[in-house]
């Protein structure tokens, strides 16, 4: 398994990353931001990626209840 590289001070001064991703809507697609509390983007992309079917099942309870803002579903870490 690689190791992740320490935060660099720039990093750490940006505070916590958010990563966006999309989620099929019909023929369409929803954009999504997912905000966490990780110092870097490569941390927040793989807890993306780990946590996968969780975050996305919950895109998709706010696509259907309609919990959009500004044309973006906002999610936060879980």
């Amino acid at each position: 398994m690689r190791k992740v590289a320490p935060p660099t001070e720039q990093e750490i001064s940006e505070g916590p990353q958010a990563v966006s991703f999309q989620i099929a809507n019909g023929n369409a697609r929803q954009h999504c931001i997912l905000q966490t509390d990780l110092p870097t983007k490569a941390l927040a992309q793989k807890y993306l990626l780990t946590n996968w079917l969780a975050i996305e099942k919950m895109a998709r309870a706010a696509l259907a209840t309609g919990n959009i803002e500004d044309g973006q579903i906002k999610l936060a870490m879980i």
